[in-house]
Parts: structure tokens; sequence; C-alpha cells
């Protein structure tokens, strides 16, 4: 151990000593953490240490910050530790790819601002953690997770990024992802990169922890961070989110600039906020949510911009609201409709009107159409950022790529292999016929005869679903196999999408999806907020090694 993190064991020790026995306590150690380790030492069953920061949200941080209890130095060296900590003494998460070694002198200059009376927001100080997709103008990779981006030199931040700054975000490193956020092979497993290796579910190690966010979900519900941005193009903020037990959100397509993020697709991508709370990932989503002049998407969100998405937070929130079951989305497990229903017992009793079923007659009938879309557009998209990489670029074309993973195929092929990258460099421009009808039917089906259409037939205010199924064992020979997911219509309508847990199945967290028309951002927050208050159900997680058999106990 060197003599930083003894002397931050030693600090933390103090201060434990300190704030656990006095007054502090109530405002420190938030009561779930202290739960949590109290549930750990009857069960036995974790050797994770634990952690002064367990649990706290951003407010909790800005009010110690203020007090003079913590500095951001201080809390930045509690996670930088803790990180370390993990990926020595295990279980390592794999959730960390990479560590920003100007972290702590950005939490000095920050602490020095506060000390002057100068605080930029309710993100001044606070470390956060952005997927290896986010471009930084560094000394951090921007790789993907891909070998063959290593050494690659973003020519400035990404836009969110400059925006996390501006606002007094300590950027503290970057997470893994499922390389190329996904897209590689359709037999691939989640939180896998050739850079990184696999990343771990924190609640059964053996479990997968979705993607391609995997790092940033895994980092926040494993207080790695105070909070964590990943990306979407379908499911890859909710689904990881709702796996290890936070909240999620997949703004509309354009609220976000997604200038300097490594694409998918410029019709389905989007950076969203991760955290352990609604209020955590409203405060990161009102700091995010912008114009910018490179991302023509958000030139349409200039007036749907709230200045902020904390106004939103409304416990009351679900009181006349009226919400559409959409049970198609449901089904695919008893214990997860058990959760579910539950679920929706405590929207009623917080005032919500259900409305169950509702039918949307266009699920699953456009995925063929979205697969078509995405493979074209990644081709142009990947070519345009690496365009936009310039001489920083370490390829400079998807075909390069591809045969750099061919080339090395012991490092970047040994679990799964590339045919849909390969599909898409066969693509043609986006001008072709296919691509032009492809994406029609894809919008017209999943906004007005998908969402838009069931919510003005209704009167609803939002479509409600369990996210996605518990957490499926990682098959590195056969790959991902999930059994349920409702991230797709708003995925490919590009409207807002909030994950929040609704409960745990065989020791695995569920999420509530709410999910409604674009710009609908506020509404979501205020029914999500509702719902996370008066249910309660964020669970730390055990790090169990695996799910106990029946019988043997936890």
């Amino acid at each position: 151990m060197s003599k930083t993190d003894s002397a931050v064991q030693a600090s933390r020790r103090e201060f434990l000593k300190t704030a656990v026995t006095g007054a502090a306590a109530a405002a420190v150690l938030p009561a779930t953490a202290i739960a949590s380790e109290q549930e750990t030492s009857k069960a036995g069953r974790s050797h994770v240490s634990r952690f002064v920061l367990d649990e706290m949200s951003l407010e909790q941080m800005q009010n110690v910050m203020q007090a003079d209890a913590m500095s951001s130095r201080y809390i930045c060296e509690l996670y930088l530790s803790r990180i370390r900590e993990i990926d020595k003494k295990g279980p390592k998460l794999n959730a960390v790819i990479e560590l920003n070694p100007d972290a702590l002198t950005i939490a000095d200059q920050l602490d020095r601002e506060r000390k002057a009376k100068s605080v930029r927001g309710p993100l001044h100080g606070i470390p956060v953690l952005i997927k290896d997709n986010i471009a930084t103008a560094d000394r951090m990779q921007t790789t993907a997770g891909s070998l063959a981006m290593v050494g690659s030199r973003p020519p400035k931040d990404a836009a969110v990024v400059a925006r996390l700054r501006q606002a007094g975000a300590v950027i503290l490193g970057k997470t893994n992802l499922s390389e190329w956020a996904n897209l590689r092979s359709a037999h691939s497993s989640s939180g896998w990169s050739g850079r990184g290796g696999l990343t771990l579910m924190p609640y059964a190690l053996d479990r997968n922890p979705s993607g391609s966010s995997s790092g940033s979900g895994v980092a926040v519900a494993a207080n790695l961070c105070a909070a964590a941005v990943g990306t979407e193009t379908d499911g890859s903020v909710v689904s990881p989110a709702a796996q290890s037990g936070i909240v999620g959100i997949k703004p509309t397509v354009g609220l976000v600039s997604r200038a300097g993020i490594i694409p998918i697709s410029h019709n389905q991508d989007t950076a969203g906020p991760m955290g352990r709370t609604v209020a955590d990932v409203a405060t990161l989503l009102s700091v995010m949510a912008g114009v910018d002049p490179e991302d023509a998407a958000t030139k349409d969100a200039g007036s749907k911009i709230e200045k902020d998405y904390t106004r939103f937070l409304d416990t009351n929130g679900l009181k006349g609201a009226r919400l559409g079951v959409v049970r198609k989305y449901a089904g695919f497990s008893l214990d997860v409709d058990r959760v579910f229903d539950e679920a929706i017992a405590v929207l009623k009793k917080a005032g919500a009107e259900i409305v169950d079923p509702v039918e949307i007659p266009t699920i699953g009938k456009f995925d063929e159409q979205e697969l078509l879309v995405l493979l074209y557009d990644f081709k142009a998209d990947l070519n345009a950022y690496f365009h936009w990489l310039g001489a920083g670029a370490t390829v400079k074309s998807m075909k390069e790529v591809i045969d750099f993973n061919e080339k090395n195929r012991d490092t970047e092929l040994k679990y799964f292999g590339q045919d849909l990258m390969i599909q898409a460099e066969a693509k043609g421009p986006l001008t072709s016929e296919e691509y032009v009808k492809a994406l029609e039917d894809c919008r017209r089906m999943s906004r007005a005869e998908g969402i838009d259409g069931v919510m003005d037939k209704l009167h609803l205010d939002a479509l409600i679903a369990p996210t996605q199924s518990p957490a499926w064992t990682t098959d590195l020979v056969n790959g991902d196999h999930t059994v349920g997911g409702c991230s797709t219509m708003p995925a490919v309508a590009g409207y807002p999408h909030i994950t929040v847990p609704m409960g745990l199945v065989w020791e695995l967290p569920v999420g509530i999806s709410f999910f409604g028309r674009a710009w609908s951002e506020g509404k979501l927050i205020s029914l999500a907020y509702a719902f996370e208050q008066a249910s309660k159900m964020r669970r730390p997680p055990r790090f169990l090694p695996r799910l106990p058999l029946p019988g043997e106990g936890a």
C-alpha cells in the first residue's frame, strides 16, 4: 500500500470514529448504508469492507463539503482507494477501465474555489465516472473498449464532458463497456471489451451486468463513484441500470449533445445519467442537457430543455397520473411478474390511475428494420468520428478496425466475432432506398403507431413495464441470453425512458420502466421519483460469488 493509500485509510478510520458516534452520522451515513452493513454482518457473506461513502447522495456530498466535513479531494481519494482496493483484493469488478491521473489536481482547484465562496452548482467537486466511448482531451484514453483505438487522441472534450467540467464535476475516470457499445457481434457477451476485460455484476459475480454501459452501472451500484454517465442506442443505459439496481435515464434524442461520443447511430444514440437515486440522475441531467451547434439533433431541444430537472422531484407526482401497463413486455418470468404487480399496487396506492393492459400492435414488428438502420448508421457515423479525430486517430475507418481485429484475433476475437461490423461495412450510403424505407418504417411504427398512438388514444401520462429480465449467467461460449426487455420502442422512437429499482428476484435487482412522448423527461422524473419514495426498493449489492441454490442460504 502506498503512503497516499495509507493516509486515506487512516483518515477514513478517524472520520468514521467521529462521524458515526456524533451528530454528523445522520447527515453523512445514509440509513441504507448502515442497514446494509448490519445485513452484511448477519449474513457473513462479503469480504468487501465497509465504505464511508456507501449510498451517499449528491446532495449529501454537497452538504458535507459545505460544512467543511469533507473536501472534494478527500471524497475523490476515498473513491480512488475504494476502486483500487476492490481491484486488488477482489472482487475484481473490472468496472473502471482507467483512472484520471489529474483527478486530485482538479479536485484541489475546486476546493480552492469553494473556499473562495465560488460554488458552480450541485455538481461542484463531485466525482463522476464516464463511459469509455465519451471523448476527453486529457491524459485518459477514449477507446470504446477496443485495442484498435488505444493511443487515439480526441481534439477536444465531448460536449457532455465540457458541460460536466464547467459545472464543477471531477471526471474520476472511464468505465468499461461492451466493446463498440455492443454492435460488434450478434453473439457477444455484454460487459466484455478487448481493452477492459469482463465486467462483473456485484449482486452475483457469475451474472452478467448487461450493456453496453456495463461499467457505469456496476460502478454506481458498487459505490465506486457518486454517479456515472452511460450511452444508449437501444437499452444500453436502462438495461445495465436495471440489472445493477440503480436509476438510469435515456433522454429524448437531441436533449443531450452527442458531439465527441463514439457513435452507433445518429438516429438513436444519446448519453444518459446513471445514479443510485432519481434525485441524483435529475441533478446530472440538468447539467448534461443543452443545445450544441455541433449536434444538429439538439436544435429542436432549445425550448424543450428544463434548466433544472430536480424541480420535478415531487412525492405526490403519481396523484392523478394515468399510466398504461404494457403487458406484452412482461410474462417472461413469474417472479418478475409478481414484483411488477407489487409495484403496480404501490403506484395505485400513491394515486395513479392504472390502465391495464394497453396494446401496442407494432411491438416486435420493426426489429429487422431497426437493425438495418443501425448497420447503415454505424458505418457512416463511425467513419465520421474517425474523420473528426483527424491526426489523433489510430485507425481511419471501420474497415481498418475490422482488419485490426482479424490481425489480433487472440485478444479481440477470442470470445466472439465481428459479424455485425462486417455487415455494417458492406452497407452503402444513407441515401440507399432500403435505408430510407427502413428508417421511415421505424419512426412510424415506434411513434405514430406506437408510443404516441397509444398514449393519445388512451390519454396516458406514461407507459410502464418491467425494464428487463433479471441478470443471466455470463456465458462467453454462447453469448447473452436475456429473455425480456422494453427498451426498443422508446429507443427507436428517440423518446425518453427511465428505470427505477422495483425489487429483487432471487437476490437480483429488477427495474420498472416509465417511458413516454418526446421531451417528457420532467413528467417521467416526477412519476419515477414518487414511485421511488413510496417503494424504497434500492438495495446495495452483496457481492455474492454466485446465487445460492435453494436451501443453501445466502
